[in-house]
């Protein structure tokens, strides 16, 4: 009878620790093994330690020293007062002081319209301002302020109703106001697509609705917002 063959060694497995069960430094230092292998595996180098002060024993190390200095990154904008600012069309700025010095918009209709816009919830478009809330906060000066002008609740009402016929604003239910946030809006430049999004389902996709159209009926016909073509080739529909 012949003997059996000798039987092949296996392989001794290495233990593993079962997933999840690694500490910070076990994991910080696997991070510090994969970068060795990239960088310091044909040279000379040292072990690498770990924070609790225990060295490996696996493979050539090297030591790797980041630096944070922690800092905060630098904001782009810096504006006056606590609020934010705002993205606003260049266009609109001009054609808004084209219309107040030909007295086509009131200051009364400029105020309110200023107010609500600096009164945006970010990123929406939105301000939960009431009539009266308006009303009272461009008042603010009135009794500060000997000889200061104030408005009227019917004056901000009938403003707040020629801004919504020219396109500016518009009701947003429950006492809210939505701006047209394609003259101006609060937020980064990356929202307001969801916004618009938001007000062409409510419109039913209407090319017409709110807010492609931005005019005064003293004016004949309309500055058509054709949101497809750059601020430069938007033209007056006859």
């Amino acid at each position: 009878m012949t003997s059996e063959p000798p039987t092949r060694a296996q392989r001794r497995l290495r233990d593993t620790a079962p997933a999840g069960s690694e500490t910070g430094d076990e994991v910080l230092h696997n991070i510090l093994e994969l970068l060795t292998g990239h960088i310091g595996g044909g040279s000379e180098s040292k072990t690498a330690t770990l924070p609790s002060g225990r060295r490996s024993a696996r493979g050539p190390k090297v030591d790797i020293s980041i630096d944070y200095s922690g800092n905060e990154p630098r904001t782009i904008h810096n504006m006056a007062g606590g609020i934010g600012y705002s993205l606003t069309s260049n266009w609109f700025a001009q054609y808004m002081a084209k219309l107040l010095i030909a007295g086509l918009v009131s200051k009364s209709q400029a105020a309110v319209f200023l107010f609500v816009a600096g009164g945006q919830e970010k990123g929406t478009g939105i301000t939960s301002y009431t009539q009266q809330q308006i009303t009272d906060g461009l008042n603010e000066f009135f009794a500060a302020i000997p000889g200061a002008k104030r408005t009227t609740r019917p004056t901000v009402n009938k403003a707040v109703k020629s801004l919504c016929e020219w396109g500016w604003l518009e009701g947003a239910g429950y006492g809210r106001i939505r701006l047209n946030v394609t003259l101006w809006f609060s937020g980064n430049s990356g929202e307001p697509q969801t916004v618009l999004q938001e007000i062409a389902e409510g419109h039913g996709h209407d090319p017409r609705a709110f807010p492609h159209k931005v005019g005064l009926t003293a004016i004949p016909g309309q500055q058509v917002l054709d949101f497809e073509e750059p601020p430069h080739a938007r033209g007056v529909a006859g």
